[in-house]
């Protein structure tokens, strides 16, 4: 195997579980490997799926929607090395980060012995306990990587094997039948998930249109101004961060930039709105996202009016309109567009195009309630 070995911050962090010391994380600086246990970022015990010593879990204000999925996500810095804040922008993350999305759903009840039996439960809820997951409770599906070379980031998908001892990588992507049960009433929906191919993952990821670099999404430090529960206790993610040596140069917490957590009944209604678009839709929508296109800007960049898509009409969405008008009519959801594509699981409208087969229904209540609390007429 090519590539080279750092260790990571010792004793910082939580050390990984399981007989003996697991080995150190690995870093690839080239080439695929074939399995995600080969980097040695998360590693299997018994029933145990933990960390490795100097990998740090984090999570995010407002989650992506995934198919009701979950996400433990983690982080990864050579020794002596840290993210550098940047105004406005994602951390610059250096040579050699490697960040992790593992996608798992909790299992639901009375399921018999089916694994891809799986509850459909708030995605924002982590199971994660004292930094690991039991696997009798949970179903892993997928872990992505994105790795920074000296080229840039890399996006590679691993898949997880029913046994749930190994994941492979999956350059073509996959897709796994899965059965959402409602532990709030007797309902099953059937969801073909889909695990991206490298092509999709880079194209979500490729957040300047123009140069076409991918890079992450999710750790921004308005998404990150959050607590979070380690191992040894509650503190700021972003104090946190600062404290092991994981970031430079962010303001204090009380003073940085933080998105609402968009299933928070506390926050107001257009924060949580605008956080729960910003996160889904705002890495395209943007002014140098892929959809830059459509006119269209629906990330934390302060956007109004026909920007945000009060009384625009669409550049180009063909089916996707419902021969509607508008992307947004104040105070009327069903004849806006934007509501149209999130509610609709049909492939050639729904928004966001990847990423999901079914509709996240608390998101769709959440926009519907923010439309029709809006004041205005589109009237000429």
């Amino acid at each position: 195997m090519r590539g080279w070995r750092t260790l990571a911050l010792a004793g910082l962090l939580m050390a990984a579980s399981g007989c003996g010391k697991a080995p150190p994380v690995t870093f690839f600086d080239q080439g695929q490997p074939q399995t995600l246990s080969q980097w040695h970022v998360l590693q299997v015990s018994g029933r145990t799926l933990s960390l490795n010593q100097g990998v740090m879990p984090y999570d995010l204000n407002t989650p992506l929607f995934s198919d009701y999925a979950h996400k433990l996500r983690t982080v990864w810095m050579p020794a002596g090395s840290h993210a550098q804040y940047r105004t406005g922008v994602g951390l610059d993350f250096p040579v050699g980060t490697i960040i992790s999305k593992t996608f798992y759903y909790p299992l639901a009840e009375g399921r018999d012995g089916d694994r891809n039996m799986v509850a459909r439960t708030d995605p924002s809820q982590s199971l994660l306990r004292d930094e690991k997951l039991d696997l009798d409770k949970v179903r892993l599906i997928e872990t992505r990587l994105l790795v920074h070379r000296k080229d840039g980031w890399v996006a590679l998908p691993y898949v997880w094997n029913e046994a749930q001892t190994e994941a492979v990588l999956r350059r073509e992507g996959d897709l796994v039948a899965l059965t959402l049960v409602s532990p709030q009433a007797p309902t099953r929906e059937e969801v073909a998930y889909q695990v991206p191919d490298q092509n999709q993952c880079a194209g979500c990821h490729a957040v300047n249109n123009r140069s076409r670099h991918i890079a992450p999404i999710g750790p921004k430090v308005r998404h990150l101004n959050r607590d979070f529960d380690y191992a040894d206790g509650s503190e700021n993610q972003l104090a946190h961060w600062a404290r092991i040596g994981y970031l430079q140069g962010a303001p204090d917490p009380a003073r940085a930039p933080r998105d609402a957590n968009s299933g928070d009944a506390t926050a107001s209604l257009d924060a949580r709105a605008r956080a729960y678009l910003d996160i889904n839709c705002g890495h395209c929508h943007s002014n140098t996202g892929a959809a830059i296109t459509s006119g269209l800007h629906l990330d934390a960049g302060g956007h109004e009016g026909l920007a945000r898509g009060f009384c625009k009409q669409p550049i180009a969405a063909g089916k996707g309109t419902g021969n509607r008008p508008y992307d947004i009519v104040p105070g009327k959801p069903d004849e806006s567009i934007l509501l149209f594509r999130m509610d609709s699981d049909d492939p050639a409208v729904m928004m966001p195009e990847l990423g999901r087969s079914v509709v996240h229904r608390e998101g769709v209540q959440l926009i519907r309630e923010w439309i029709a609390s809006q004041h205005g007429s589109c009237d000429v």
